[in-house]
């Protein structure tokens, strides 16, 4: 299933892992984990925050893939389903044809 990942990340975790090198590293290992269809960095609410959709072929991997952005930068994390356009549009075809 497709999903998108949504964190925020703590601003003081987040300078020292810059420093340290730390949230290079993390960013890396989760992107190698989950092989993203994109990704995207930036701030949302005035916090350091990314944006990851990627294909989740089994949910009790979430707990391990967002290890490290809860435990090293105290992040708020959301991960849910999501559709392209094309996706939308088939299944509101669907909707429609069933009315």
């Amino acid at each position: 299933m497709r999903v998108m990942l949504r964190a925020h990340m703590d601003t003081a975790a987040t300078n020292e892992g810059i420093t340290t090198g730390g949230l290079p590293q993390a960013i890396k290992k989760l992107l190698e984990k989950v092989k993203p269809e994109a990704a995207y960095f930036g701030l949302h609410e005035g916090v350091r925050s990314c944006w990851i959709v990627f294909d989740l072929q089994d949910s009790a991997r979430v707990p391990e893939l967002t290890w490290d952005l809860f435990h090293e930068f105290n992040a708020e994390i959301e991960v849910g389903p999501v559709m392209t356009a094309e996706d939308l549009a088939k299944s509101l075809a669907a909707i429609q044809s069933s009315s």
